[in-house]
Formats: structure tokens, sequence, C-alpha cells
């Protein structure tokens, strides 16, 4: 298989995913409309408890009131302390991929097993200070890595151009092991920082403000699915 010189696979497709953080919250349903009309891929649901990341966010009933309004696919980031307490629940509240991070207090590998054992997708994230090669051992086991562009917790905060890097390091080595697995980013993406990630070799890009405030939200997640020019 040809691969293109930014280390993307030719089969990885680039996906927009719809961070509810910045969605009006009162009108969460019209909201969700609004992303299945503008043909938005995914909507992400980040989950904090106020421990692993300093912030508190949604739980499992908002999870299951979106479930009963829509198709989507919902792409559930968990910042928890202990995530394999919680996968399978949130697996039943309607998660459809489930990302939790390595730096959480739970085993890495039987947390992998326990999503997967569900049907779902399963994925692994790291911090901005957690190094590439953290990843690397888990490849072969998950669906998705995410790479946090900001520091986790909070929603508005500007992309860390270094992360692109470590971006750049993952794909080579999922290249390297030909995999196929995809690498999501999410942190201050916006259309000009989105070309920097996929150049890097992202191709699921998590944007929030950038989106819901879009004067016309089709043509800007369009725009962040191009393909880059190499």
């Amino acid at each position: 298989m040809q691969r293109k010189n930014i280390g993307r696979s030719d089969k990885l497709k680039n996906l927009i995913s719809a961070s509810v953080l910045s969605a009006d919250m009162a009108n969460l349903e019209s909201e969700v409309r609004k992303l299945e009309e503008n043909g938005i891929d995914m909507l992400h649901f980040d989950v904090m408890d106020g421990v692993f990341v300093n912030n508190i966010s949604f739980g499992l009933p908002l999870l299951e009131s979106i479930r009963k309004v829509t198709d989507m696919t919902l792409d559930v980031h968990l910042m928890i302390t202990e995530p394999h307490r919680y996968a399978e629940r949130f697996v039943k509240s309607g998660a459809d991929i489930l990302t939790f991070h390595i730096e959480a207090e739970s085993n890495v590998l039987e947390t992998i097993k326990s999503i997967k054992a569900t049907g779902i997708k399963a994925a692994v994230s790291i911090k901005p200070a957690t190094p590439a090669e953290s990843v690397f051992e888990y490849l072969p086991y998950v669906d998705m890595v995410l790479v946090m562009t900001v520091e986790p917790g909070f929603g508005g905060q500007s992309f860390i151009p270094e992360m692109a890097e470590k971006v750049r390091i993952i794909r080579n080595k999922i290249n390297e092991l030909g995999l196929d697995t995809d690498i999501q980013v999410d942190g201050g993406i916006d259309g000009i920082t989105s070309e920097i990630a996929k150049k890097a070799g992202a191709n699921v890009l998590v944007s929030g403000s950038y989106l819901f405030k879009a004067e016309n939200m089709a043509e800007a997640a369009n725009h962040m699915r191009e393909e880059v020019q190499c």
C-alpha cells in the first residue's frame, strides 16, 4: 500500500467531531439537529470528573439523552481517574467510540479489552506532556489515538504547535506496523490548525467553537475535511 509523504494511510478519511462543550446546552437537541443537517460526522462528548482534570462536565444521563435523539456517532472522551470502572456504563448509555487516558489509574490493556468486548471502538489518549512513544505498545489493540493539542479540562484554549510532531511520530509508527489506526486531535482546532494537524498525520478533528460559531457550519467542516496538499 502506498503512503502519502505526510504518513497517513490512503484508506483513512478525514472526519469531523463536534465538541458538545461548545454547544448551546439550553437547546441541545436543536444543536444536534444542526450538526446532522450540516453533515458533521461525530459528536465529541467530554466527560470530566474534577479529579483527573480540574473541571467537571457531563455524565451518563446527558449521554443517554443525546443518544435518544440522534443516530450520530457519539465519540466519548473519558477524562476520569478510573475509566475501567465506568467504561461498560458509558457503552450502555450510547457511546460508539470510547477514549480514555493512559495516564489514568486503570490497567490500559485490560480497559481496552473491556471496551472492545462490548463491540464498540476503543481509543487511548495522551496529554501534551506525555511522550508519543508511550502509546506504541497499545497501537495493535486500539482503533484510534487521541493526541490532546491543549491541556485537557477546558474548551477554548489555543493549539500547542509542538503537538504536531507528536502526531507525526505516532503516525509513522502506525504506518511502520502496517495499521490503519485513526489519529484524533482535540484542542484549538480550526481552519488553520486543522491543516497543521492533517499534515502531521491526524485524520479525526475535534472542533468546538470554530464549528458552532461558523456562519456556515457545512463549509467550515468541509474545509477542515479537505485533503492537504503535499
